[in-house]
């Protein structure tokens, strides 16, 4: 895991060097691309037949988004994520290791000429590349199901920016049965805060 996210690291610190762009920041009136690093925290919970209660988990990854109209501050912004993901009570712990690529849709509004809000809204692909659960007791894992590696789900929130310097926070609800059963049906749902830049 330690070989991964030293590989992330070093990937999202490479790429201002292959952009060919700088939005300097997201100035509504000028900006057609942009790009950034983000760091940050999730807490993760699962709802449904079998709930689990909060995990906490971390966020890393970098983002690009686009500008859609000339004269509407509306920009289309992806990425690719590292986050770790989860949930637990007093018998089952889980935690997944997540690439989760989500697809954005923001809206830019000018608060001062220094700083920009922007909500967004838009969906996330997840796939967990390594998964850990734990039970505790006696042969607990039987009476419990397998947890599937893909999730599916919404993100919404809002964001703000100052010069370069962005920070969000937000939640993300699953949509997807993470459950390999065909009987019982559970989400994953996160509240996640990150700091970043852009570019």
């Amino acid at each position: 895991m330690k070989k991964i996210l030293v590989s992330l690291v070093a990937i999202l610190m490479a790429a201002p060097s292959f952009a060919q762009f700088s939005s300097g920041g997201f100035e509504l009136d000028k900006q057609s691309l942009y790009y950034g690093v983000r760091f940050g925290g999730t807490i993760a919970s699962i709802s449904g037949d079998r709930s689990l209660g909060n995990k906490v988990g971390i966020t890393l990854g970098g983002v690009i988004g686009l500008r859609l109209s000339e004269t509407t501050p509306v920009f289309l912004e992806s990425g690719l994520y590292y986050t770790q993901r989860g949930a637990k009570d007093n018998e089952w712990e889980i935690t997944h290791n997540n690439f989760e690529i989500p697809i954005l849709v923001k809206y830019g509004f000018k608060v001062s000429d220094d700083i920009a809000l922007l909500p967004f809204v838009g969906p996330y692909f997840a796939y967990a590349i390594s998964k850990e659960e734990k039970y505790k007791g006696h042969d607990v894992s039987a009476s419990y199901p397998r947890v599937n590696r893909n999730n599916v789900g919404f993100k919404l929130g809002c964001g703000a920016e100052y010069h370069k310097l962005y920070i969000e926070a937000g939640y993300q609800f699953g949509v997807t049965n993470i459950l390999d059963s065909d009987d019982l049906s559970a989400r994953n749902n996160a509240l996640f805060a990150n700091l970043g830049i852009n570019f």
